[in-house]
C-alpha cells in the first residue's frame, strides 16, 4: 500500500439486496508523532506542528502548548489565552466553511468566488499572532456576515429558500439515510477526565481505537449541538449534521461580532488536566470535534512520551457514529454511492477516504 493509501480510511460496504448487512473499516495509518517528538525540546516541535498537519494547526498547536504549559505547572496570562480562543473559533469557521460550501455545493463561477472571499476573510482574521483590535475583528466578521447571507445563510442559520445550499440541504433530507436513534452518545468536555487519564497509560491501542466505557460517542458540531441544546433525538443522518454545522457558523459569528466577550459560547474550548509530575493533557473543540494531546516530560524538560487523539478517531471507530448510521439502511439503485458518501462527509474526515460496495 503507497503512502498516500495508508493516510486514507478504506470504507467498504457490504450489501444483501439493496440492505447494508455490515461495514467495515481499515483506519489510515496515524503519523508516528511519539517517535518523531521523543526526547525533543517542546519548543522544537511546537515550531514543526505547521509542517505535519495540513488541518487545524492553531488546534494541534493549542493543544500541545496547553499540555506542555499545564504539565510545567505554568500559568498562562488571560490575554494569551483570550487570542488562543479567539484563534481557534476562526479557524474553525474557515474549516467549517469550506467543508459546507465546497462539500455540498456544485460551485459555478460566482458562488465559487464568493466562497473564496469569504474564506479570504476569516483567514485575515487570524492572519495575526498578537492580539486584533476588536474594533477591526468587527468589521472583518460583519464582512463575512455579510458574504454568508449572499451565499444564503441568514440569522439564526435559517436558509434563503432556493439558495444552491437550501437546494442541497432539501435533496439530503428527502434522499438521505436517517438513523433512528438508540442509546446514542455524544462526545463532551465533561467526558475529558475520563479520556485524558487512559492516554499515557500503557494500553498503546487506546488512541488509534478509543472507547469511552465500551461506547463510541460522537463529535463534531452535531454532537456540540445535541449537548449544548439538548435537542429531542429523532431520525437522523447526514442533513441533521449539516444543519448542525450551519447554526454553529453562525453562532460563531455573533461571538466574534460581539467582541469575543460571550463566554458561553466558546464554554469548554480548551480543557487542561493535570496527569501527574511532568504528565498533562489538553482537550481542544476544532471544527471536527474534540481534540486531545497528552505529554510527559522528562527530568531535564524535554518530551519523553506523547500522544494524540483526533476526532476522527471516533467518528471512523469499527464500533463508531458512521457504522451506526448506515448499519440497516436501505439503499436503492439511484441513491446508493450518494447516499453513503454523503453520511461519511457530514463526518468531515480529517484525512481522505475511498468508498466500495460488496455483497455480503
Amino acid at each position: 500500500m503507497s503512502l498516500v493509501d495508508r493516510n486514507k480510511i478504506h470504507i467498504r460496504v457490504f450489501l444483501t439486496a439493496n440492505v447494508i448487512a455490515s461495514i467495515q473499516i481499515l483506519p489510515r495509518v496515524r503519523p508516528p508523532l511519539a517517535r518523531v517528538f521523543a526526547g525533543r525540546e517542546p519548543s522544537a516541535v511546537i515550531d514543526v506542528l505547521p509542517r505535519l498537519f495540513a488541518l487545524c494547526v492553531a488546534a494541534q498547536q493549542t493543544a500541545l502548548v496547553s499540555a506542555i504549559e499545564t504539565a510545567r505547572d505554568e500559568v498562562t496570562p488571560l490575554a494569551i489565552q483570550q487570542h488562543r480562543i479567539t484563534l481557534l473559533v476562526i479557524e474553525r469557521l474557515v474549516d467549517l466553511v469550506r467543508g459546507l460550501f465546497v462539500g455540498h455545493l456544485t460551485l459555478n463561477v460566482a458562488v465559487a468566488t464568493a466562497i473564496r472571499s469569504l474564506i479570504s476573510d476569516l483567514s485575515a482574521l487570524g492572519g495575526s499572532t498578537q492580539p486584533a483590535c476588536g474594533c477591526s475583528q468587527r468589521e472583518a466578521t460583519a464582512r463575512v456576515v455579510t458574504a454568508l447571507a449572499t451565499l444564503g445563510v441568514r440569522e439564526g442559520g435559517a436558509l434563503r429558500p432556493g439558495s444552491p445550499l437550501a437546494l442541497s440541504f432539501a435533496t439530503l433530507n428527502e434522499e438521505g439515510l436517517k438513523t433512528t436513534p438508540t442509546g446514542y452518545a455524544f462526545l463532551s468536555v465533561v467526558d475529558d477526565p475520563k479520556i485524558t487519564n487512559r492516554m499515557l497509560e500503557d494500553d498503546p491501542t487506546f488512541c488509534c481505537c478509543p472507547d469511552l466505557e465500551g461506547e463510541v460517542p460522537e463529535t463534531g458540531p452535531w454532537a456540540r449541538q445535541m449537548t449544548r441544546d439538548r435537542l429531542p433525538m429523532n431520525p437522523f443522518g447526514a442533513a441533521e449534521r449539516l444543519s448542525a454545522r450551519i447554526v454553529e457558523i453562525v453562532r460563531l459569528c455573533g461571538w466574534l461580532e460581539a467582541g469575543s466577550r460571550d463566554d458561553a459560547a466558546v464554554n469548554g474550548i480548551i480543557g487542561r488536566y493535570k496527569l501527574g509530575p511532568g504528565r498533562a493533557a489538553a482537550a481542544v473543540e476544532c471544527a471536527r470535534g474534540r481534540l486531545y494531546h497528552a505529554v510527559e516530560l522528562d527530568a531535564h524538560g524535554r518530551i519523553s512520551r506523547f500522544e494524540f487523539l483526533a476526532p476522527t478517531e471516533w467518528n471512523f471507530h469499527r464500533r463508531g457514529p458512521l457504522v451506526r448510521n448506515l448499519q440497516g439502511a436501505v439503499l436503492t439503485a439511484q441513491r446508493r454511492r450518494n447516499a453513503v458518501h454523503a453520511v461519511i462527509a457530514s463526518l468531515d474526515p480529517c484525512v481522505g477516504f475511498t468508498l466500495d460496495f460488496r455483497d455480503a
